[in-house]
């Protein structure tokens, strides 16, 4: 065993335990207490990755978010909510959903985030593309070598 192999050996021994890989199912996670979280990630191939955000608490929502992983470009959208402030109930999730599998089972050269915004205009809500400057779970766990610059994911 060479010195550096050593070395990792005592850390990892300090640490309580081998290192262990980060899982989707890792990912699923409750975010706020009790009452809101992360479920469902799925590997949709390529460098992308998609996930569940949920609400519940006096109202619910749900909503969705896929990323690109080496970019860090995510798109996010709201298929459902109840309870949530003003705005009528609404429940549009199948028809979204159907929305972005047409665009993934399809030529990944046509299916731009731009292109599934546009798409989803009309049936989802709150529809936005954005760069993460941070890496998200399901990234770190399929495709870590996609990290770049971003700030690392930390499972805590």
């Amino acid at each position: 065993m060479n010195t550096r192999c050593a070395y990792l050996a005592v850390v990892v021994a300090m640490m309580g335990g081998e290192a262990v890989a980060l899982t989707l199912t890792d990912c699923d996670r409750t975010t706020h207490i009790s009452h809101g979280g992360e479920a469902d990630h799925i590997d949709l191939g390529q460098g992308r990755v998609m996930w569940r955000d949920w609400w519940s608490q006096e109202g619910t929502a749900t909503s969705f978010t896929l990323v690109d992983c080496a970019p860090g470009t995510a798109l996010t959208f709201r298929t459902q909510e109840e309870d949530m402030g003003n705005r009528l109930p609404y429940d549009r999730t199948e028809k979204a959903l159907a929305v972005i599998e047409r665009h993934e089972n399809g030529a990944r050269a046509f299916a731009t985030f731009d292109r599934m915004a546009a798409d989803l205009d009309g049936i989802a809500r709150d529809v936005e593309i954005t760069t993460l400057d941070a890496e998200p779970c399901a990234c770190a766990a399929l495709y870590p070598d996609a990290r770049g610059e971003k700030t690392e994911f930390m499972l805590g």
